[in-house]
């Protein structure tokens, strides 16, 4: 049977070193992720990795280019992810703007202490996005967003 893979997008936002991450609840559990979310219909991908950011963080994005395109399974089953990472910059929080339901708080984290909380990232597209953007892997983001990949998740299993 087909299965649909869910279309995301995340934010790589990099500051001396550190990266942007929020902390969010998940099933019960917190987890660390980057500022990332689901493509709503009739959405382009950047618009959505622009609305995501501000909804986890308070922080309006600038998107710069495109760090990669990821697929994953998740290891308990269901659907698996498509994600976009994007590669930008962040202005600053917009004050008494309320987070997304399950967002804890936005922090700025080390590629180092990000290793160091393994178990708690959300999946492994968290930590591969940074070492492709630490690896300066970009492509560019109006290119992509041409794409039309709503319609290659829906159609992905049958490639």
């Amino acid at each position: 049977m087909p299965v649909t893979p869910e279309l995301t997008v995340a934010a790589i936002v990099a500051d001396g070193g550190r990266f942007l991450v929020v902390e969010e609840v998940v099933k019960g559990r917190t987890v660390i992720n980057q500022p990332a979310g689901h493509v709503e219909p009739g959405e382009s991908l950047l618009e959505a990795v622009v609305r995501e950011t501000r909804e986890e963080t308070a922080r309006p994005f600038t998107v710069e280019a495109v760090v990669g395109i990821y697929w994953y399974q998740p290891p308990t089953g269901g659907n698996p992810y498509l994600r976009v990472a994007f590669a930008g910059h962040c202005g600053p929080e917009v004050p008494g703007q309320p987070l997304d339901d399950g967002i804890l708080r936005a922090t700025w984290l080390s590629r180092e202490e990000l290793v160091a909380r393994g178990d708690a990232l959300r999946s492994p597209m968290v930590l591969k996005g940074i070492d492709d953007y630490l690896a300066g892997r970009r492509l560019d983001a109006e290119a992509i967003n041409a794409l039309d990949l709503t319609g290659l998740a829906r159609h992905a299993t049958r490639l």
